[in-house]
C-alpha cells in the first residue's frame, strides 16, 4: 500500500516532461514515449527515443535523475546505447556532461492567499496593487483543442521576433485534446480587448507555464502581475500545489527572471545535461 502511495505521489507532482499527461499528448500526436520502471528506488521514467542519421538510435530523458546502474535496464527496454539526460537534481553523473545546470523558478501555492501574498516582493506586490486597479477583466477559460487559436498564433509571431523556440502550437492543442480541461487561460481585457494572457499546462498537483503574452496596454498595467495572481488563486482551489514558472536566466532575461522570481517563487538549480552510453 505504501509503495503504491508513493509511486502516486512521485507522478502527481512529476515535472512536465515525466508525467503521464507528457506522454498523452505525444500520443495524441502519433509519437508515443516509452514508460519505463526502474525498481522500487528509481521509480519510472518517460523515454523519447529518436534517430539521428541512418544508424544512431538516442533515447532522450528529460527532467529526471538516471544513474548508471539504471543505463542497463533503460538499454534492454528502449533498445539505444546513447542516452541524452536533462538530469532533474545536482549531483547525477552519468556520462559526459554537456551542459551545466539551468535553473527553474517553482511558486509553492501553499498556505492562503496572505500567505501567498506575503511571500511576494514588495515591488511585485505594489504592481500587483496596481494591475487590480488598472480597470482589467480577468477571465480564466480552457484552452480549445485548436493550434488556429488566437494566443497560439501570437505566440508563433512574438517567438520569430524575440527569436526564441517554444513548443509549436499542434502540441498546445494536442495537449489540451489529451488532457481535457487541464490547459487553462488567463486572459486580461482592457475595454473588451485582449492586452495579455497566460496558458498554464495542469499535470497532476503541478501547472507548468507554457505561454505569455502582453501588448503594450498590457504592459502598461502590470497585466501579467495581476494574471499571475488569479492563476495562483484558481489553480490553488483546483488542487494544483506548485507552479513551474519555467528556467530562470539572469543573464539574458533579467526582468523575466525578477517577475518569476519577486512572485514568491524559489529558484532551484536543475541537474545538467549528460551524454550517456550503456
Amino acid at each position: 500500500m505504501t509503495f503504491h502511495a508513493s509511486r502516486f505521489a512521485a507522478v502527481q507532482t512529476a515535472p512536465f516532461q515525466q508525467h503521464p499527461a507528457y506522454g498523452a499528448t505525444l500520443t495524441h500526436l502519433g509519437r508515443p514515449p516509452l514508460r519505463i520502471f526502474l525498481g522500487p528506488s528509481g521509480g519510472e521514467v518517460q523515454v523519447l527515443r529518436r534517430r539521428f542519421g541512418p544508424f544512431a538510435k538516442v533515447a532522450l530523458v528529460s527532467r529526471a535523475d538516471v544513474s548508471r546502474s539504471d543505463l542497463r535496464r533503460l538499454r534492454a527496454a528502449c533498445d539505444c546505447r546513447l542516452f541524452l539526460i536533462n538530469a532533474e537534481t545536482p549531483g547525477t553523473a552519468p556520462g559526459l556532461r554537456l551542459r551545466t545546470a539551468a535553473h527553474v523558478a517553482e511558486l509553492s501555492l501553499d498556505g492562503t492567499a496572505a500567505d501567498l501574498r506575503a511571500r511576494m516582493a514588495q515591488k511585485w506586490r505594489n504592481r500587483l496593487n496596481r494591475a487590480s486597479d488598472a480597470g482589467l477583466r480577468v477571465a480564466s477559460v480552457g484552452l480549445p483543442a485548436d493550434p488556429g487559436h488566437w494566443l497560439l498564433r501570437v505566440d508563433q509571431a512574438q517567438q520569430v521576433v524575440k527569436r526564441y523556440r517554444g513548443y509549436p502550437p499542434l502540441f498546445t492543442a494536442a495537449f489540451a485534446a489529451a488532457n481535457r480541461g487541464q490547459a487553462r487561460i488567463f486572459e486580461a481585457r482592457h475595454q473588451g480587448a485582449p492586452v495579455a494572457a497566460l496558458l498554464f499546462l495542469c499535470h497532476g498537483a503541478v501547472a507548468t507555464y507554457h505561454i505569455g503574452w502582453s501588448g503594450p496596454e498590457g504592459r502598461a498595467r502590470a497585466a501579467h502581475h495581476l494574471l499571475l495572481w488569479r492563476a495562483m488563486i484558481d489553480l490553488a482551489a483546483r488542487g494544483i500545489t506548485r507552479l513551474d514558472l519555467g528556467m530562470v536566466d539572469t543573464v539574458t532575461a533579467p526582468g523575466l527572471a525578477r517577475f518569476k522570481l519577486g512572485s514568491g517563487a524559489r529558484c532551484r538549480a536543475l541537474g545538467g545535461t549528460w551524454l550517456a552510453r550503456a
